[in-house]
């Protein structure tokens, strides 16, 4: 079973969370953060597994709530997906704190600023709700993060794209959602040290800072600066942006300006939102993971973790690319799968979300 809410209230389907959490509510130190702590003593089907997303109105996150969707239905649980209607980090927060309050089994977040919602999650913890989350692999108050591949493999990925696109010379920028978003920073972080290792004429602009705009998650404003950075810089030859409003803002102003073909750009988001571009050869390249398989594998997660199941390698969370997961051990425990996409004009319409 599941229930579908976009908005930030949860209306009538509060009902069918409990008063506090599943687990024991381990309330200090490693206990905390020990999943066994977590197993429910409810009847599955009294489960509620709530997932938290940046922003509930944007194309990735509604394709992601196709997986979640499905894994509530395959897995016999009941599952939510709420977010703000924009990617604010304190409205993020006012939805973790409403479903904490709300009682839910477990918490499934992907966050806009890890470091806002810290307290937030210690919180759902200490009151026996589960907690895993997506994009975070600096999150401190999470059991599990999963992600769907490293950070370093992703970003290198990226500059090899482009790189292959301009020649393996010349001048590139970088665009990321947010300097706060541990993924986005880790990915721009990723593709500089690529460059620098792998590709010695090329060369980030602004004497390498990293990144080299902020989007704030909005095609208008990544147009705008993308804009200031291409009349800023005649000499560029290449673009990236990891988040997915970044390569269609950046695309629009390369088209204005009349730069397709001068400009390069590799960038993060789902096929049929970018279709136009990719064909019309202003985006060179897509890189990417299915939002959708992302969301069922934190949804699978959180059903092992109140079942009392562990999560260790090898681990099938039962969903393409996260079939035999790695964990690494940081910050926290990082659950990674082997889920990487790349689409071109070539390969563009064997994918339809």
């Amino acid at each position: 079973m599941f229930f579908s809410l976009t908005a930030c209230s949860m209306g009538t389907s509060t009902d069918s969370a409990s008063s506090s959490g599943s687990g024991s509510g381990a309330t200090s130190g490693e206990d905390l953060l020990n999943p066994a702590n977590f197993k429910s003593d409810k009847d599955k089907t009294e489960w509620t597994i709530a997932v938290v997303t940046k922003d509930n109105t944007a194309a990735w996150f509604k394709r992601m709530e196709v997986g979640v969707n499905e894994a509530g239905e395959k897995l016999s649980v009941n599952v939510i997906q709420k977010g703000p209607a924009n990617a604010d980090a304190a409205s993020q927060v006012q939805v973790i704190d409403d479903l904490i309050a709300q009682g839910v089994d477990a918490l499934a977040v992907v966050p806009i600023d890890p470091g806002a919602i810290e307290s937030s999650l210690e919180n759902a913890l200490s009151q026996g709700i589960a907690v895993v989350t997506h994009e975070a692999s600096n999150q401190e108050n999470t059991l599990f993060d999963i992600e769907a591949f490293t950070s370093e493999a992703f970003g290198a990925s990226l500059m090899d794209a482009l790189a292959g696109e301009m020649g393996e010379k010349g001048k590139y920028a970088m665009m990321v959602g947010y300097t706060t978003s541990t993924t986005h920073m880790e990915y721009a972080n990723a593709q500089k040290a690529h460059q620098e290792k792998t590709y010695a004429d090329m060369e980030l602009i602004n004497d390498g800072q990293v990144p080299s705009a902020e989007s704030e998650e909005s095609v208008d404003i990544a147009y705008e600066r993308a804009k200031e950075i291409l009349k800023a810089n005649p000499d560029l030859s290449g673009f990236t942006g990891v988040a997915s409003p970044d390569s269609p803002g950046i695309a629009k102003a390369v088209e204005e300006l009349g730069l397709q073909d001068k400009v390069n750009i590799v960038g993060v988001g789902t096929p049929n939102e970018f279709e136009t571009f990719v064909k019309a050869g202003t985006i060179n390249k897509l890189l990417l993971w299915d939002p959708a398989n992302a969301g069922y594998a934190m949804v699978s997660a959180a059903v092992k973790i109140l079942s009392g199941e562990e999560i260790t390698e090898g681990t099938d969370l039962g969903v393409e690319g996260y079939e035999k997961v790695r964990i690494i051990e940081g910050t926290n425990k990082t659950v990674i799968g082997d889920a990487a996409l790349e689409i071109s004009e070539e390969n563009i319409d064997d994918y339809d979300f």
